[in-house]
């Protein structure tokens, strides 16, 4: 899954895609509303291709987390981020069972579901087809 042009602006509901860049600025548009804002160098924005989740082993990129999530829910939109905090990390923990509970807090797990549920409502999660083996064997 890419996520390449997405970014999380500090303080601005949603998600938004770079429409076009300049010197000091970038020229963003809502997934929500469409709405085309100027996001100035000195607003705190954060592009999702550069967010991980802890596990205790490494850290998995968002997108392999948006996978997982595409995958158990068929491409179709997941819980609710307003869900309890225990259906939140049960749900959670079959997505990235070894995810660091020490580092990985509840608002986080918020925010991956809120923009999972944003990014499929945009039509932005698609599944990836798996490839079928077409080799035969020849007798």
């Amino acid at each position: 899954m890419k996520l390449e042009g997405i970014l999380n602006i500090s303080g601005k509901p949603g998600l938004f895609k770079i429409i076009k860049s300049a010197k000091n600025t970038i020229i963003a548009e809502s997934l929500i509303d469409g709405k085309r804002n100027p996001i100035h160098s000195s607003s705190q924005a954060n592009m999702l291709e550069e967010i991980g989740i802890y596990t205790y082993e490494e850290t998995k990129p968002l997108s392999e987390i948006f996978e997982n999530i595409a995958k158990k829910e068929n491409g179709k939109q997941t819980i609710s981020h307003k869900s309890p905090k225990d259906k939140l990390t049960s749900f959670f923990r079959e997505i990235v069972p070894d995810y660091d509970e020490e580092r990985v807090y509840i608002s986080d797990i918020k925010k991956v579901l809120r923009w999972y549920n944003n990014l499929q409502s945009a039509g932005l999660i698609k599944l990836q087809k798996e490839k079928k083996n077409t080799k035969q064997n020849k007798a």
